[in-house]
């Protein structure tokens, strides 16, 4: 026997066999935890009140528009941190024909604003001025939004939508520990902005003798009565009628600026969705005055060429990747993008793959790029915390992702008594002085300073994906000016990382925004020495146990057609599906 022969040989056969233990293992699916599954229907919200409502709608053979106004106003029933008849938002849809859309119904800074009433006799800006109190609040547009969608898309009389959203406000919702936590730690706050007690600050007060607890009920007849008189009356009540004559006497008594003529020529406006693409996705997007849809196409452009799935989940190259992409996106976001009707936005080149091309030609994994060498990029001829979001899927294969918001927590913390309802501080999201930061830290430009009717920017991102032709995705997130890269992360966590819906929101998410030049991670979430590798290529870390980037609401479609529902861990999120 030719024992010179068997030594090669028997290395080639182990070769051989750890080859195809290679492929063996890579055959292997990966273990996916599921969230809620469904058959036909699913709905997610940050209350399980305001899923079980909409849930109840289709179950009675109503469809997703319907549902979405009964799960709209149940959160300005259950969750008036943020769901509230005195905001506005965006909505993307697409039908079980394929057909796509959006609707603006953001609020507009009021007739008698002007671009300089948040400055002192210096011309600095006065912050609070356009967070708190009267001032702070543009013309609300939910109501609008909620008529124009049930006018185009709707299939169930308006009555009978609000009809248990009426009976909830009636009988009351059930306080839960996160909420308890909030009323309690801004009660003080709602007293000092209202100059008077309201509904959500008796008996959360240290000095209250009867207190509330997490597990009481807080009923809301006030609000049942108004949302009762919309029902009745329809639009006009709520920009013409008795709540439009009542709400402008209140902002006129805390020395407000919105008057009737404000709310009579309030309109909520279809858009044409920001349509991109990501590998095999197709990315169904919000236009402006949304940053979302925008930033959203760039991102992707920007990091598709980057082989996300190989670097691996959260890993140094691929946090490098993405955190680079955002940086890019949003110093463009400050200087390029406002309300449309009064900007010309360079929007197909923003989102085109020459221009994410030229954006990420500095970029190198050996260092991080400081923000203070990245500025918005050169177009040629072109010059110059707390919101809500649910997704819906019908048995009808329609699908739903909307976002709404006060803007801050409770909004501008002004609460308007006869009406049962907080009132927004969107007027912070314009540009109170070009360079300022708002509240969430974002910088403006002039393309979105303060005029009269003009929609403010917004970083809402309600999204629907669809992939090889069919609806695969619709998801969305609250959490200002993290909403975009929440978003961004839940739909690389399930089209590069293999993830279930469930397992692609409740992981743990970083952000990065141009200004300040931070990266933000989630408290006790990554490694120490993933962090050490990145600061040591010069990027700053910040973790803070109050950050929470987003709470993502989503739902998958499945191979087979079974739709699963991802609930947020980080809230009181809710999936109810059939």
């Amino acid at each position: 026997m030719n024992f010179k022969l068997l030594k090669p040989l028997g290395f080639i056969l182990t070769f051989i066999l750890v080859l195809n233990s290679c492929k063996t293992e890579q055959k292997q699916p990966r273990s996916i935890q599921r969230g809620k599954l469904a058959d036909s229907i699913m709905v997610v919200s940050a209350r399980e009140e305001a899923s079980r409502i909409g849930a109840e709608i289709l179950k009675q053979g109503g469809n997703a528009f319907d549902a979405l106004i009964g799960v709209d106003m149940a959160l300005n029933v259950a969750y008036p941190f943020a769901g509230s008849l005195g905001g506005g938002g965006f909505m993307v849809y697409r039908k079980a024909n394929g057909e796509i859309g959006s609707i603006d119904y953001r609020e507009k800074a009021p007739i008698a604003a002007t671009h300089d009433m948040y400055l002192d006799e210096n011309g600095d800006a006065i912050a609070s001025l356009s967070r708190e109190g009267a001032l702070a609040v543009g013309v609300p547009g939910t109501i609008a939004g909620m008529f124009a969608i049930h006018e185009k898309l709707g299939s169930m009389p308006m009555a009978e939508i609000l009809e248990p959203v009426i009976a909830l406000a009636e009988k009351g919702y059930v306080v839960t520990e996160n909420q308890w936590n909030r009323y309690r730690n801004y009660a003080a706050v709602f007293d000092s902005i209202n100059g008077m007690e309201t509904l959500y600050s008796v008996g959360f007060r240290e000095s209250d003798s009867l207190k509330v607890k997490a597990g009481d009920t807080i009923k809301n007849p006030v609000l049942a009565a108004t949302l009762r008189r919309i029902a009745q009356n329809g639009k006009s009540e709520f920009y013409e009628g008795e709540t439009a004559q009542k709400l402008v006497n209140f902002m006129q008594k805390h020395g407000g600026i919105i008057t009737l003529e404000d709310l009579k020529n309030y309109e909520a406006v279809w858009r044409r969705p920001i349509v991109s693409s990501y590998k095999n996705l197709k990315i169904i997007g919000m236009p402006p005055p949304s940053s979302g849809g925008v930033c959203l196409a760039q991102i992707f452009k920007m990091i598709e060429p980057y082989k996300l799935s190989t670097y691996g989940h959260n890993s140094l190259k691929s946090i490098q990747v993405i955190t680079e992409a955002e940086r890019r996106a949003y110093a463009d976001r400050s200087f390029f993008l406002g309300d449309p009707d009064f900007n010309d936005i360079p929007i197909e080149t923003l989102i085109s793959t020459e221009y994410a091309t030229e954006r990420m030609e500095n970029f190198s994994f050996k260092q991080a790029t400081p923000s203070s060498e990245v500025e918005h990029g050169v177009i040629p001829g072109y010059e110059s915390m707390e919101t809500t979001h649910f997704s819906i899927v019908d048995q009808y294969g329609n699908a739903v992702a909307l976002t709404t918001t006060l803007n801050g927590a409770y909004g501008s913390k002004l609460y308007a008594d006869e009406l049962g309802f907080f009132l927004n501080n969107e007027m912070d999201d314009f540009s109170v002085k070009p360079g300022v930061p708002n509240m969430f830290g974002l910088i403006g430009a002039a393309a979105n300073k303060i005029e009269p009717q003009k929609r403010m920017l917004s970083s809402m991102t309600p999204t629907i994906v669809e992939k090889d032709g069919k609806l695969w995705m619709t998801v969305g997130t609250p959490g200002g000016s993290t909403i975009i890269t929440s978003v961004l992360q839940t739909i690389l966590n399930v089209a590069d990382f293999e993830m279930g819906m469930q397992e692609a929101v409740d992981a743990p998410r970083f952000h990065h925004q141009w200004l300040p030049d931070v990266v933000t991670f989630e408290p006790n979430t990554f490694g120490k020495s993933l962090l050490d590798s990145l600061a040591a290529k010069g990027y700053q870390i910040r973790q803070e146990n109050s950050v929470i980037l987003g709470k993502v609401d989503g739902v998958l479609v499945l191979p087979d057609g079974t739709l699963e529902g991802g609930a947020d861990r980080r809230g009181d999120d809710t999936a109810v599906g059939y």
